[in-house]
């Protein structure tokens, strides 16, 4: 072989292998992904997509969907059209905790929710650091109150637009001593001045370890407002939007402004407010301080759920929520042959 000829060969690259050349117009299936991308792709999806949807795309995704690390966090958001629903929410809602298999952390319940509902929860799960209640009007002072004791661990408390008085909160209080975050959200209206600062009375006496606070469209004046501080010396951020009971000038201002690193004023932006901000023009309760939202009172009755679409929870113990895969109120899916499809 000449020096040419030898240079041209040294300085040539190699021939991919037939195997190492790509197929034009071939693309990668989503089944090829990595089992632990897939799961983290489908975790975040809300509960409801993953057992409607989500598990019935393929074998190997209805097996990550039985994982149950993927149940840490059960989200249940949802747009509230339950007279439209194809499917029970609070069966669906057990089948989630049930695959949590006690591991459950956090947990979002909105528009639906029952006594019957939070005792099941909390009765399997043990480690529970956030709870977070959205227009949960079946959920009763009572039933909070029964189950505080069995949130140990809870750190991150949430009611937002719920019909729960004060009361359940101080025993939630009493109970948790690991909270550090508080949400109550609601829309402003006003209220008996004898109870503007229950609320605010309940946090005082029993959540001395806050770090986060928010009392959206609370009726809470300059007093209740003093004593939360005056009770909570961790506390560093605070939300005080639609809390038009506040008049803050002088030394509550400056109190204020040197305590708290994060403050948000009665009258400062909504813009970033999860929930609908205006009022919704209720102007007082009635003359027994009930519920401006309509409902016959703060805890409602098992009629008042049925005519807004909610259960009453009331046959929960009559289900072996274990292995129930029909949460269904209609037939609309067959999980038996699940495991004989194919998984392309």
């Amino acid at each position: 072989m000449d020096n040419k000829s030898n240079q041209k060969t040294l300085g040539s690259k190699p021939k991919p292998s037939p195997s190492s050349r790509s197929t034009p117009g071939r693309r990668r299936s989503w089944l090829e992904l990595p089992p632990e991308i897939t799961a983290s792709i489908i975790s975040r999806l809300g509960a409801i997509e993953i057992l409607t949807t989500a598990e019935k795309v393929c074998k190997a995704w209805r097996a990550i969907c039985k994982d149950p690390l993927m149940w840490r966090t059960i989200d249940m958001r949802n747009d509230g059209d339950l007279h439209d629903m194809t499917y029970d929410l609070e069966k669906m809602c057990c089948h989630a905790v049930d695959r949590s298999c006690g591991n459950l952390v956090e947990i979002t319940i909105e528009f639906f929710g029952s006594d019957e509902l939070l005792k099941y929860i909390t009765d399997r799960s043990s480690g529970i650091r956030c709870l977070r209640l959205v227009r949960c009007y079946c959920i009763t002072d009572e039933g909070l109150s029964e189950v505080a004791s069995k949130l140990p661990m809870l750190e991150d408390l949430q009611i937002s637009l719920c019909t729960l008085s004060h009361e359940p909160l101080e025993v939630v209080g009493r109970s948790c001593p690991l909270l550090k975050s508080v949400k109550l959200n609601n829309h402003w209206y006003q209220f008996p001045p004898d109870k503007c600062n229950n609320d605010a009375r309940a946090i005082a006496r029993t959540m001395q370890g806050l770090q986060q606070l928010q009392l959206f469209g609370n009726k809470l004046t300059n007093d209740g407002l003093r004593e939360i501080l005056d009770c909570c010396p961790h506390l560093e951020s605070l939300d005080l939007r639609h809390c038009f009971n506040l008049n803050l000038e002088g030394d509550l201002e400056k109190r204020l402004a040197e305590r708290i690193k994060k403050l948000r004023l009665p009258y400062d932006s909504t813009d970033d407010y999860e929930f609908d901000a205006t009022s919704n023009g209720y102007e007082s309760c009635d003359n027994d301080g009930d519920s401006p939202y309509g409902f016959s009172d703060s805890n409602l009755l098992s009629d008042d759920c049925e005519e807004y679409g909610f259960s009453s929870g009331s046959d929960f113990y009559d289900y072996d929520y274990e292995d129930f895969d029909d949460f269904t109120r209609l037939d609309l899916y067959d999980f038996g042959d699940m495991d004989t499809q194919s998984s392309s």
